[in-house]
């Protein structure tokens, strides 16, 4: 037991109340109901009503925490608890029937994540973690694989939906391809840091996702025995990176060589 457990439990039962309210949106049918930093970048109907399923229900749980969604208003609160989801992470995917696609909730205390869960609708997996309790699939530990060689790494990543920043992200990326085993790029930052959790790749790298995108599935990644951070690569954006703790500096020198990281880039976030 944790001092976090309620929280994980409540985070847990409403990621997977809003999950079974996107997969059943998904199947009656959706449409696009606006976009965000290019006609690429969406927004469905569902993540809109996922995000007041779960406003709704963590603060009528819990009403004095504060909220910070990626659709909405923040709210703020007074608990010293606030609440970071993301309705909706890989909303691209679940606009196609993509299966990879999440619902993310994490409590946050002075701008730390204390517990988190990130939930797959069309799978059913469930990733859950409390800060200092463990990251767990369903009833299975979760730890990263043992550190590898640069060479034999499998590396997730994504790609930012405004022209200019994709062309330069694709650039780090074809100097990083050849020194690694393979790329993958999924499509959701927080099931790519829950699968370096679960031990299905060795590395994860990606300029542009939030704090929504990360909350939860970073606590679940450095609880499994990874190490998150949040750098500036002085683009404006966030870089997040992440490797299994012993593997990180290494990897940190080589995306900095591949141009993923500029010169006197520091981190951000913990």
């Amino acid at each position: 037991m944790t001092a976090y457990d309620d929280l994980r439990d409540l985070a847990r039962d409403v990621a997977l109340t809003a999950g079974a309210l996107v997969r059943q949106m998904r199947a009656d049918g959706m449409d696009v109901a606006a976009t965000k930093s290019s006609p690429t970048d969406v927004v469905t109907a569902a993540d809109q009503a996922s995000e007041r399923l779960l406003r709704e229900r963590l603060l009528d749980a819990r009403p004095q925490d504060g909220f910070l969604g990626e659709e909405g208003d923040a709210v703020e609160g007074s608990s010293g608890v606030t609440w970071v989801v993301d309705p909706i992470d890989g909303t691209v995917n679940y606009l196609y029937g993509d299966p990879q696609y999440a619902v993310s909730v994490a409590a946050r205390v002075d701008g730390r994540s204390v517990a988190g869960a990130v939930f797959q609708p069309p799978t059913g997996a469930l990733f859950t973690a409390t800060l200092g309790g463990g990251a767990w699939l369903g009833e299975r530990r979760l730890a990263v694989r043992p550190v590898v060689p640069a060479a034999q790494a499998l590396v997730h990543t994504g790609f930012g939906y405004e022209a200019h920043v994709r062309a330069r992200q694709a650039a780090a990326v074809a100097e990083l391809l050849p020194r690694v085993r393979d790329i993958r790029r999924p499509g959701s930052c927080a099931l790519d840091l829950c699968a370096l959790a679960a031990g299905w790749c060795d590395a994860y790298v990606e300029e542009g996702p939030h704090l929504w995108d990360h909350a939860a599935a970073g606590l679940v990644a450095t609880e499994a025995g990874a190490r998150v951070e949040v750098l500036d690569p002085g683009t404006g954006l966030d870089l997040v990176m992440a490797t299994p703790e012993g593997s990180f500096s290494a990897f940190r020198d080589l995306c900095e060589a591949c141009g993923f990281v500029g010169d006197g880039a520091g981190n951000t976030s913990g």
